[in-house]
């Protein structure tokens, strides 16, 4: 395969790694690496008429992404669709609305995208095993590439992790373990048993290859609106991945000349019992503190601490975003509304992420016309328990329904 991959760069201090050696975070100074492509080559070379004739999956841009070889671990990753919704808009005051809905990806989540790159990878690097903590729905999805590749996969997921979730990582035939406390105490028990074991961290960007499945977000987005980008992108912050990967994107398609100056203001979407990077992001500072006690029902952005959280305050700043928390009420609010405005089951994250950019317009900071797109994370069939909307009501022998009126 003729790809434009050429090396690891340290995010934190710029030193570049061979892309042929087993690499998790960088040796002096332990931030994540970031795949660099040759940009000046692929924008002599790439063609976007080529695209065409190619299949609607994530691997259509397979020039810039890191694989070596031609084979993949694929579940058969869809290209998502970026839905009008002007009922929800409406009810968000923002008229130009659209919602990219990652639920429908393989697992149920955008997790796949992560684990689709990051296990191929991994098999082309000889890995037999890996492990990784998740919150939410990491773990499902790498288990099932794994299950698909044929290596072993070990899952630690805090006690809280929605049971639906933990059920379907089990069924991939992963090793799953629980362990009280937040995803961070789930990190250091899997970073210990590496360390023991000689097992491959698979940790939120403790592997460099996670982070170019879920730019094809950002790929995929741009494409749908006919190589641009809205004029913001509100997205559920936990680890920050997905956020930073779609930032590398545009960068990525700048560079070969696909996209113009513009940029999208990103906002990070956080939920209020769990909010590091808001708070960061409010007092300026360039990295976040770990959150105490981290609560929210929203599993997949109760992280307390991200890897990565330099890298997403540096994107919001760049593009002039901004970072938001919503209470657990607003999160369940948005999911009702999702649902019963445009039949669309959002999960707890990108509900979170909807209620943000209703009070980002509440605010004024999203104006009239700006062209927004939301990410839903991940389908609400995942989280069963924290689904919306009236309870049933039972009718008696012969009764039909609507013949009861309220206050009889």
């Amino acid at each position: 395969m003729s790809g434009f991959a050429t090396h690891l760069e340290c995010s934190r201090c710029g030193e570049d790694f061979t892309l042929e050696q087993l690499a998790q975070v960088c040796k002096n100074d332990g931030g994540p690496l970031l795949v660099r492509y040759d940009l000046v080559r692929a924008r002599e070379t790439l063609r976007r008429e080529a695209f065409a004739a190619r299949p609607w999956t994530l691997w259509r841009y397979q020039e810039l992404l890191p694989m070596r070889g031609d084979d993949r671990v694929s579940l058969g990753e869809p290209i998502t669709p970026l839905d009008d919704v002007p009922r929800l808009g409406h009810a968000l005051g923002i008229e130009k609305l659209r919602v990219k809905d990652e639920g429908l990806l393989p697992t149920g989540t955008f997790k796949a995208r992560g684990a689709a790159v990051g296990v191929t990878r991994a098999v082309e690097l000889g890995v037999r095993t890996l492990a990784l903590p998740t919150a939410g729905n990491a773990g499902a999805a790498w288990a099932a590439y794994g299950a698909r590749a044929g290596i072993r996969v070990i899952v630690v997921m805090p006690e809280t992790t929605p049971g639906v979730i933990v059920q379907e990582t089990t069924a991939y035939g992963a090793e799953v373990y629980l362990v009280p406390g937040s995803i961070a105490d789930a990190g250091a028990v899997v970073r210990r048993a590496c360390e023991r074991s000689g097992w491959y961290d698979a940790s939120t960007l403790r592997e460099p290859y996670r982070i170019e499945g879920k730019k094809t977000m950002g790929f995929e987005l741009a494409e749908q609106l006919g190589w641009r980008v809205p004029d913001v992108i509100v997205y559920p912050t936990g680890g920050g991945v997905g956020l930073i990967g779609m930032w590398k994107a545009f960068s990525e398609l700048g560079g070969i000349g696909w996209l113009d100056g513009k940029r999208p203001r990103f906002v990070a979407a956080q939920a209020e019992g769990c909010a590091p990077i808001v708070r960061a992001f409010a007092e300026g500072r360039d990295e976040s503190d770990p959150w105490p006690d981290p609560r929210t029902f929203a599993a997949g952005i109760r992280v307390p601490k991200a890897l990565g959280d330099f890298i997403v305050l540096r994107a919001l700043r760049e593009t002039n975003g901004t970072a938001v928390a919503v209470t657990d009420a607003d999160i369940a609010r948005a999911m009702r509304v999702a649902g019963e405005r445009e039949g669309m089951l959002v999960c707890p994250e990108g509900a979170a992420a909807l209620a943000a950019a209703g009070k980002l317009r509440g605010d004024g900071w999203i104006g009239a016309d700006d062209e927004v797109v939301v990410f839903n994370t991940g389908t609400g069939l995942l989280y069963g328990e924290s689904l919306q909307g009236e309870a049933p009501r039972s009718l008696a022998a012969g009764e039909l329904p609507g013949e009861r009126r309220s206050g009889r």
